[in-house]
Formats: C-alpha cells, sequence, structure tokens
C-alpha cells in the first residue's frame, strides 16, 4: 500500500507524519506486503517531504512489511545521496528495504527555484537512474574513486514509476514497472505492453514485472464506499482550479457544499476509474483489473478524512482477498 501523509482540516504536518508511522503498524498487522510513502514538498495537504526519512521511522516501527518509496523524485537529489540514503536503510533493515524511484519535479516554479531544480532535469532521469544503480553495484565510472557506501554491493530493489514513456526506460533498463491510469487505462495497458516487449533481463529483475496501482475504497455498501473517495477527489479538484492542494475535508460537508461546473468536472473526473464498492465488489473488480493488465502486484492507495474508515477499508479488503484464491496475486499474506 501507500500512504501519502495526507493532512486532514484541523489537524497538522506532524499528526498526519505521526499517523503514517500507525498506520505502518496496522498494514503489517493485517499482512499487507509493502509500506511505501511518497514525496512532494510545499504542498498542505501532504506531510510527507522526506520519504527516506519517513521510511526509516517507519522500518523502526514494524518487523516484517517491506518499506519502500513511491517514490523518491530523484530529479530533486542527487543521485550519490539517494544511494546512500537507501544504503543506510537495508543496511540497518535488511532484506525489507524497496527504492521506488520516479521522475516528477516540484509542483510549481517557486518550490523547482528553492530545490535549485527546473523542469528540464525530469529530462535527465534516465542519465539518473544509470549513474544510481551505478553507485549501488559499484559500476559507476563518471565520478572515479568515488563510493556511496554503505549503500554499494546492498541487496537494494529498484523500482522506476511511470506513466507513459517512462515505461520504455523501466524496460530498457531491466526494472520492475510501477504504473498506473493517470491517463486513462487504455493508455496504462499499452505501455505496459511496449514495456513488455521490449523488456531487456537484467541482474536485478530477469523477467518484466508490473504492478499497478489502483485507488480501492471498500465499505458494507457501494454508497458508504464511495463517500470514502470525496475528500480526495475534492481536493484534487481544488488543487486544479485554486493552484493549491488542500487537506482533507469530511465528505458529507464536501457534499453539502456548492461545486461550480469547472469544480464539478474536475471532481467527477478525479473520481473516474477508482474502485469502490462491497468487499465482494472490490475483490472482483481488483480480479478484472489484474487479468486486464496480467500485473505481478497491486499497489492500493486511498486517502480519506476519517482515518479509522480508511483503515476499516484496508482491513476489509484484506480480508476478502486471504480469503481468495487470488490473494498471493495481491500481496496479501
Amino acid at each position: 500500500m501507500l500512504d501519502r501523509s495526507r493532512t486532514r482540516e484541523g489537524g497538522t504536518h506532524a499528526e498526519a507524519l505521526r499517523e503514517t508511522v500507525a498506520f505502518a503498524r496496522q498494514a503489517e498487522a493485517l499482512g499487507y506486503h509493502r509500506f511505501w510513502v511518497s514525496e512532494h514538498h510545499s504542498v498542505p495537504g501532504v506531510a510527507g517531504s522526506a520519504p527516506t526519512v519517513l521510511a526509516a521511522a517507519v522500518a523502526d516501527a514494524t518487523s516484517t512489511i517491506r518499506v519502500g518509496t513511491g517514490g523518491v523524485m530523484l530529479p530533486n537529489h542527487q543521485p550519490l545521496v539517494v544511494a546512500e540514503q537507501f544504503g543506510l536503510l537495508e543496511a540497518l533493515h535488511p532484506g525489507r528495504i524497496d527504492m521506488g524511484l520516479g521522475r516528477s519535479v516540484g509542483f510549481t516554479g517557486g518550490v523547482r527555484r528553492a530545490l535549485g531544480h527546473g523542469k528540464d532535469d525530469a529530462d535527465r532521469f534516465g542519465e539518473q537512474v544509470r549513474l544510481l544503480l551505478g553507485y549501488l553495484d559499484g559500476t559507476q565510472g563518471e565520478f572515479p574513486g568515488v563510493h556511496a557506501f554503505p549503500a554499494e554491493g546492498q541487496p537494494v530493489p529498484a523500482f522506476l514509476l511511470a506513466t507513459g514513456a517512462g515505461a520504455d526506460l523501466a524496460a530498457e533498463l531491466g526494472l520492475p514497472l510501477v504504473i498506473g491510469a493517470v491517463r486513462g487505462e487504455g493508455r496504462m495497458i499499452e505501455a505496459i505492453g511496449r514495456y513488455r516487449e521490449s523488456f531487456v533481463p537484467s541482474v536485478r529483475c530477469p523477467a518484466p514485472y508490473v504492478i499497478v496501482s489502483a485507488t480501492i475504497a471498500v465499505a458494507e455498501t457501494r454508497e458508504a464506499a464511495e463517500r470514502l473517495l470525496v475528500p480526495e477527489a475534492w481536493s484534487s479538484a481544488w488543487s486544479r482550479t485554486h493552484g493549491v492542494f488542500p487537506p482533507l475535508r469530511p465528505a458529507a460537508e464536501i457534499l453539502a457544499g456548492p461545486m461550480t461546473d469547472r469544480e464539478r468536472r474536475y471532481f467527477d473526473e478525479a473520481r473516474s476509474g477508482q474502485i469502490a464498492g462491497t468487499p465482494a465488489e472490490a475483490a472482483a473488480a481488483l480480479e478484472g483489473l489484474v487479468e486486464r493488465t496480467g500485473a505481478d502486484e497491486v499497489l492500493v492507495t486511498t486517502s480519506t478524512y476519517d482515518r479509522a474508515e480508511m483503515l476499516e477499508s484496508y482491513r476489509l479488503l484484506a480480508e476478502v482477498l486471504s480469503a481468495g484464491s487470488a490473494a498471493g496475486s495481491f500481496g496479501v499474506r
């Protein structure tokens, strides 16, 4: 699962981060296979700005679940530093660390300038990934005599986050692909097909490996599940109409309030393609997604205002998948 450390109306960023760590312990108890955190800068509604630091806190608080990033936005960082950070994580928590890498840069021009990067830095993503992998396996030659201790030689799995063209890079480098239907399921399936067709086997990944991300909400009724997704959809619509991604608000408050036509359009777009329903409905929808994509794993993300309801959604999902024959396909033990 992926938790973005979302803030709630009336709450603080510090509270959101502590809730993420507590949530990771709950995810482990429910039998989930991985717990990943994300990177966002200067976003009022997201507290996770330093994913490797947060991953360290999560790994310290858990004992068996794999912990990683979904992901570190490599254009914002020097590959040497990222390699060192993951090397430290792996050294302290051997066999439990995942390194998910993305190519996004800061959300606004001000954030990019503050980070010391521009939009063009994303075009160097492939070069940066190669250098980072070289630091991990000790083959980098761009900076002779430089070693990313304690990362060098550490078996840190690397995952490439992509929406479209990034799938081609994952295939070229022989890395597992993490992909979502950001531009529609058809384009996602097309990108997965290209990835499998052009995949170059590597020591890290001898065969194509696909993780499909999906937003999923589960409740006793479909209506209740759909309400769980209202706060995140509204935050998305608000960001597209006001330029700021806000903290989550209660669903009842959002649905009772007015929306402009433009806000309603973005709100409806944000909810399209998501899975919401009873445990049986959600399991059937997930099985359909796996059949259409051939996914090896599904990365589940659910954000809502009420964290107790969010945990219950994950509990119901784990319960129905563990009881079914397809449990292994979804990383539920």
